[in-house]
């Protein structure tokens, strides 16, 4: 099993629609690997809220329409579960370190490496959000499923 999990600062926003963007080509492409992906929050202030609605109206006009998700926060415990740990942009990155102390097993990185991918609830811009955190995930998986399979 290769858990994954998507970080971002509240989890209304970016990590949860990389979640379901993820599922989403994991289902398309290798409908029978074993994946568990999940998304997480490096602050508490929005905990237990549902995804952000405009987020969630870009993933169903992606058809994305089955996606439901409740912000959890990301703990020092779960370093050692998750496989690969993906921050949205350099913020996120230095507060997951902050959270778990080093990353001595290098498992934490940005989505697109060399790049923010900026906040939408901030932006309002939904839509390139979306296409970005897609491109990060379809590249993240390809370098996934090359490695695992070597």
């Amino acid at each position: 099993m290769i858990k994954i999990v998507f970080v971002c600062l509240g989890n209304i926003c970016r990590s949860p629609m990389a979640e379901a963007i993820m599922k989403r080509l994991i289902q398309n492409q290798s409908p029978d690997s074993q994946f568990l992906i999940d998304s997480r929050a490096t602050s508490i202030e929005e905990l237990g809220n549902p995804i952000y609605p405009p987020a969630q109206q870009k993933l169903r006009e992606k058809g994305i329409h089955d996606f439901t998700h409740k912000s959890q926060v990301f703990c020092k415990e779960e370093y050692d579960y998750y496989d690969y740990i993906i921050g949205m942009d350099d913020s996120n990155i230095r507060d997951l370190i902050h959270i778990v102390g080093s990353d001595p097993k290098k498992k934490i990185c940005k989505l697109i490496e060399n790049h923010n991918i900026a906040d939408p609830w901030y932006t309002r811009n939904f839509e390139v959000a979306y296409q970005e955190i897609e491109q990060g995930c379809k590249a993240f998986l390809e370098k996934i499923i090359k490695r695992e399979g070597e």
